[in-house]
């Protein structure tokens, strides 16, 4: 058990909405960690827009609750009875400490209480709505203004993933305060599938492979991408990009594919978890419009991987430029990022970056990212903390989370 004998055992109850992408995926590994650690931890999600895959681990943590909630994104009348039903579970399965709500539907729920006696109240964005660049005038005095009012008066502490998001959230009106900053951890994503991965999609193993991970939506940009390499493809024969990931967008971009003629240079897929995929990269590449501390960028800079980042948000923390990568501007000119794919094709460059980015790929570890969390639970709650110590139970969650990236799972080539 990682708490002293002194310290009671902490209930907490965690929301979240959406089970993709970054939110998803902290929403796990931080629930695991706390149960680990000897904690209870009651866990509420949406089964309204939930992966198999999401309920599927979830539920096979061990907690002492999973239960399903149905929260939409868009607000509407609906809130009221998730509202109704979250305020019912929080009494008839409390009394918790704390209350942890995730993004910004269920950080939303978790914050407007009804009179009576307080629980602490955290909130992670997992990225504001307001920092993406494309949001109206109109949208962001109405979502500025939501985050301020629950930021200010309604929020005990609100975790940042990142610097970039710290500062977003001091922009908008939250009080410095109430602002803390815990950057995600991953673990090392698994190695030795170079080969399995380029040659189940018949990718030359000298090739020099660009690759993106990430959802098919607006916010991650794939289409950017798509256009940049178009305009590189005949000037670096040797060059592929694989992409790896689902949304509303893929379709379109596979059409973009099939109308540049690059089907043999270009794949689009999502049968291999992109942590697996990252191993066969040379470069991965983020054309992101916004972002707050992206799991992929994490896993990329834990992989020793150099990194082709728009300049969004976390970008900075993993990214020295010239140094494991480059910068581009968020923009959707697609020149600038096509220009610097064409500098990753001096051999002597890319093994410099690459060398760089493998020095620097122990910085953010899941642990940590575990430990500074719980500290602010107990900090909230005036408990002492325990000291950060490797304790069995750090070890198990870091081979938990190995079993679940698959790290000793080879992927079958294809025939």
């Amino acid at each position: 058990m990682n708490i002293h004998s002194s310290i009671r055992r902490l209930s907490l109850l965690q929301v979240l909405e959406p089970s993709g992408g970054g939110s998803g995926r902290h929403f796990l590994d931080l629930c695991r960690a706390m149960q680990h650690r000897g904690h209870s931890v009651t866990a509420v999600y949406s089964p309204v827009r939930a992966e198999a895959t999401f309920v599927s681990e979830l539920e096979s943590i061990g907690l002492d609750n999973v239960i399903p909630l149905a929260m939409r994104r868009a607000p509407g009348p609906w809130d009221i009875t998730a509202w109704w039903n979250l305020r019912k579970i929080a009494t008839n399965r409390g009394p918790f400490d704390l209350i942890h709500g995730h993004s910004s539907k269920a950080g939303a729920l978790t914050r407007l209480r009804l009179p009576g006696k307080h629980v602490p109240v955290l909130y992670t964005p997992h990225a504001f709505r307001t920092m993406d660049p494309t949001l109206g005038s109109k949208g962001r005095f109405v979502y500025g203004g939501i985050e301020q009012l629950l930021g200010k008066w309604l929020t005990d502490r609100l975790i940042c993933v990142s610097r970039d998001e710290y500062n977003h959230a001091v922009s908008i009106g939250i009080p410095e305060d109430r602002l803390s900053i815990v950057v995600n951890g991953v673990n090392a994503p698994p190695i030795s599938q170079r080969g399995a991965v380029r040659m189940r999609y018949e990718i030359p193993q000298d090739a020099l492979l660009f690759g993106f991970v990430g959802r098919m939506t607006r916010q991650k940009a794939p289409e950017r991408l798509i256009e940049a390499f178009v305009q590189v493809a005949k000037e670096l024969p040797q060059a592929h990009l694989l992409m790896i990931g689902i949304g509303e967008l893929a379709p379109a971009i596979a059409d973009m594919i099939r109308k540049a003629g690059l089907e043999n240079r270009v794949r689009l897929d999502s049968s291999v978890p992109g942590v697996t995929a990252i191993d066969a990269f040379d470069v991965v590449v983020m054309p992101s419009r916004y972002e707050a501390m992206s799991y992929v960028m994490l896993e990329a800079a834990a992989a020793g991987k150099p990194l082709l980042l728009a300049d969004v948000g976390g970008a900075r923390t993993v990214l020295e430029p010239g140094k494991n990568g480059y910068l581009v501007p968020n923009t959707d000119d697609p020149r600038e990022l096509a220009a610097a794919m064409r500098r990753f094709a001096d051999p002597r460059l890319l093994a410099s970056f690459s060398a760089e980015a493998r020095r620097r790929k122990d910085d953010y570890t899941l642990t940590g990212m575990a430990d500074a969390t719980e500290q602010i639970y107990f900090d909230l709650l005036g408990y002492p903390a325990p000291a950060p110590l490797e304790k069995p139970d750090n070890v198990r969650l870091r081979n938990a989370a190995e079993d679940r990236t698959g790290n000793a799972t080879a992927f079958p080539v294809r025939a």
